[in-house]
């Protein structure tokens, strides 16, 4: 029995339980919103810079708080007035300062104008002639330059910031749609991987239900393969045994027929012989022969016998047939049938078991499916329809924007191109001034290239009068709304006071309240979990609203479908591999076997194989030599008759009992290999015996166990991955941060940044103007032709005249 087991647990084992694919959620890609250079990096920290020395106070919680709760009566409110005051207080200086810019511009340059068609400020054109109008003229020349390309530096970043103003009201829709299709494409990827979890639950739930539906060829085969090895060796000596008992019988047949031709052989030689012998007895008997007494008396002791008595014992052909009565291919037929019948055994034993395990797992598909129900996915729906709304919304006014942005364009195109006109007239002045004067020339005569110069000087100044005032409008009003909406906005937004701020607020109440949760969550906390790109189950704290422990603790069904198992009996009808009177006649055949003795076929043979006629005959011949004429014609007619008889024996009977030798010795050999297979077949057959009356029971039942075992391995398998799944891949919320990111982008980056950008720029130029004016209508007056003349050499040589004195008498 112990060499049984060893046998059967001897084969290769077999994979009992097949790995399941990999489970895997459906996955999401989303659009890139990384924001594209505007190209005004160099000017962000100088607007900033200046912003924050306006405004360095922390953004106002408290006023836009009093200001939400008491509207509108906050316009009523002194006090509240009061404090936003306060607190807009340097932009409010920066405001006064423009306007009074605004005011003093136009009234300053009304009185020059008048002054200098009044002859003063520069107007009369008489310029006195000094020794140091040539450094006068240089210092103002340089300082006039430097002020031109200070104006020229802001009127290019002018144009920079409106061609960025304008890319950036370009891509906005552009990064608002990506913005928004990401947010889309992440609440339908939500639903989409819990459904893709309660999939993979169907999936799992299928597979372990066409597997009960092959319990008899699955459970079956795993038995199979337990009796494989036991049952092979104990049937493989049966074959064997089978196939040499044929192989014996017929080796028996043929040996019976050899026999039988051997016989008839020796027979027709025996005749032929002993009618010789006759004949030769009679010539010996005659008394013309007078020396065939002596040779009578010598032919009388030379053995002219070649009978030859073999025959194969009855005992052996009977237990050889009885063996093949026996038919022991149909004993090993009946044992491939039990052996093939088990599948068939285990489902028709199983049915009932199989119909109540199908029950459990229909409960444990419904309570799975529960997940989609407590997790508030009707929220993501809504908010979806909502934003394909805005998403449409956003369409229809795309178009409009452009055409308000072509205008805001061309407009600032227009103020870039008044700045730009003062920096060529500034420009040309101090290209045609210097280029026509000629210092030691008389003013008077100064040349119309010089002439043009000043004038181009004189026209700088009179369309920075004009226009400087108009433009200020513009600075103050872009400074109040683009300063406000990034020290308001931005700055918060950005060092994060702004989503504090809004936690603050019953937002986050509301939020808490629409997803029925215990905790309070805040929109700062939500930011923070998506910005680490971590699941909404943690973001949102979906463990208060749905126990995924007891969701997907399937042990209380699995613990039914194991009680089921457990009390699932599937017998095995109990099959005798040989019965007693088989192995009573296989042990009598082996004993048997060893009745043949090849000895005496031997002996017989060799007896035969030792007679030579040819040396009777040899002295029949010369006994004819020494008789008459007839009688040795006789005796060398006996003489050649015997050695034709020779020849017979020696070309027919001696080649046959040659065959039969080795045929003999043949079936001897067979016959001992017998006893060392009837032996194999019964011990083999008694340890496959025992091994089945013994271990049947056992085996059904630990493959039952490890078949049921491998069907719940399938639930552990989904369980343990479904809670990963859901606490830790669902729902990876990132493109919500990257939304906010965007927004960030969106309109601080892209608009105020470019907005501040320009009116920096714009008010850079309107500032610079002020030097501008003064310097260019000082120098315009070095290169302008005057009317009147004032001529200094200073070569001329004073000396002092003698005063007079009066005498006094």
């Amino acid at each position: 029995m112990l060499v049984g087991l060893s046998l059967s647990q001897s084969a290769p084992p077999q994979t009992a339980c097949p790995a399941t694919a990999p489970l895997h959620l459906t996955e999401v890609e989303y659009q890139d919103t990384a924001a594209k250079d505007t190209g005004l990096g160099f000017m962000a920290p100088l607007v900033q810079s200046f912003l924050h020395t306006v405004q360095p106070d922390p953004f106002p919680e408290e006023i836009i708080l009093k200001t939400i709760n008491s509207y509108p009566q906050a316009t009523s409110d002194q006090e509240l007035i009061k404090e936003a005051l306060v607190y807009e207080v340097g932009f409010l200086v920066c405001a006064a300062i423009g306007v009074l810019y605004i005011v003093l511009m136009p009234i300053v340059g009304f009185f020059l104008a008048c002054c200098r068609c009044c002859g003063n400020c520069g107007g009369r054109m008489y310029q006195k002639q000094t020794s140091s109008i040539d450094c006068r003229r240089r210092t103002l020349y340089w300082s006039t330059l430097v002020t031109t390309l200070i104006i020229l530096a802001g009127n290019i970043c002018m144009f920079r910031s409106n061609e960025a103003l304008k890319v950036s009201v370009d891509e906005t829709p552009v990064q608002l749609n990506k913005t928004l299709d990401n947010i889309q494409t992440f609440l339908t990827a939500v639903p989409q991987q819990i459904q893709d979890v309660i999939d993979e639950s169907n999936k799992t739930i299928q597979e372990v239900t066409r597997n009960l539906d092959d319990i008899g060829p699955k459970l079956g085969a795993e038995v199979q393969r337990r009796f494989t090895g036991t049952l092979d060796q104990a049937l493989l000596p049966v074959r064997r045994l089978n196939q040499e008992t044929r192989s014996i019988s017929v080796q028996l047949k043929e040996l019976n027929s050899s026999l039988a031709r051997l016989q008839s052989s020796m027979d027709r030689v025996q005749g032929n012989i002993t009618d010789v012998k006759t004949r030769i007895n009679r010539t010996l008997s005659k008394p013309q022969c007078p020396v065939c007494a002596d040779l009578k008396a010598e032919l009388q002791t030379q053995t002219l016998d070649i009978a030859v008595t073999i025959t194969i014992p009855s005992e052996l052909q009977s237990a050889v047939d009885e063996v093949i009565r026996i038919n022991l291919t149909a004993r090993v037929e009946e044992v491939e049938s039990f052996f093939d019948s088990i599948p068939q055994t285990v489902a028709d034993e199983t049915k009932d078991m199989v119909r109540k395990s199908k029950q459990q797992l229909g409960e444990v598909q419904t309570q799975i499916s529960e997940i989609s129900t407590k997790i508030p996915l009707t929220s993501l729906t809504k908010t979806s329809e909502s934003l394909s709304q805005v998403h449409g919304q956003i369409n229809i006014v795309t178009a409009e924007v452009k055409n308000y942005e072509y205008i805001r364009w061309g407009v600032c195109v227009a103020l870039c191109c008044v700045v730009l006109l003062v920096v060529v007239c500034n420009l040309l002045g101090l290209v045609l001034g210097p280029l026509g004067l000629t210092p030691s020339a008389d003013p008077t005569k100064r040349s119309c290239t010089s002439d043009c110069g000043g004038t181009f000087l004189v026209m700088g100044a009179g369309f920075s009068f004009l226009f400087s005032w108009l433009f200020m409008i513009v600075v103050v009003l872009l400074f109040l709304v683009g300063g406000n909406v990034y020290v308001l906005v931005c700055r918060p937004w950005n060092d994060g006071q702004l989503l504090k701020f809004i936690d603050s607020t019953n937002l986050s109440t509301q939020i808490t309240q629409t997803l029925g949760l215990e905790t309070k969550i805040s929109l700062s906390d939500i930011y923070r979990d998506c910005e680490e790109n971590k699941p909404v189950w943690t973001t949102l704290h979906l463990n208060e609203l749905i126990n995924l422990d007891e969701v997907l603790n399937v042990s209380k069904y699995t613990e039914q479908i194991k009680k089921e198992f457990e009390n699932t009996d599937i017998p095995l009808s109990t099959i005798n591999l040989l019965s007693p009177e088989v192995k009573n006649q296989l042990s009598s055949f082996s004993s048997k076997a060893n009745d043949l003795d090849s000895s005496a076929f031997t002996q017989q043979i060799n007896n035969v194989s030792r007679i030579n006629l040819n040396t009777t005959a040899d002295k029949l011949e010369l006994a004819a030599t020494q008789v008459d004429a007839a009688t040795g014609e006789e005796l060398r007619s006996e003489a050649s008759d015997l050695r034709k008889i020779q020849a017979n024996i020696e070309s027919t009977i001696i080649p046959q009992l040659e065959n039969l030798n080795s045929s003999v010795k043949s079936l001897q050999s067979m016959m001992e290999e017998i006893n060392g297979t009837v032996g194999e077949v019964l011990r083999n057959v008694g340890v496959a015996q025992d091994f089945l009356n013994t271990n049947t029971t056992q085996i059904i039942k630990t493959e039952s166990m490890k078949f049921l075992d491998c069907q719940l391995g399938y639930f552990i398998t989904y369980a343990d991955w479904a809670k990963l799944a859901i606490t830790q891949e669902v729902g990876r919320c990132q493109p919500i941060a990257g939304a906010l990111n965007s927004a960030e982008i969106i309109v601080c980056q892209y608009v105020v940044q470019s907005l501040n950008a320009f009116w920096c720029s714009l008010g850079w130029c309107l500032i610079f103007f002020i030097p501008s004016i003064i310097l260019s209508i000082k120098l315009a007056k070095y290169y302008r032709r005057m009317k009147r003349s004032d001529v200094y050499d200073e070569h001329v040589v004073i000396t002092n005249i003698p005063r007079a004195h009066m005498k006094i008498p």
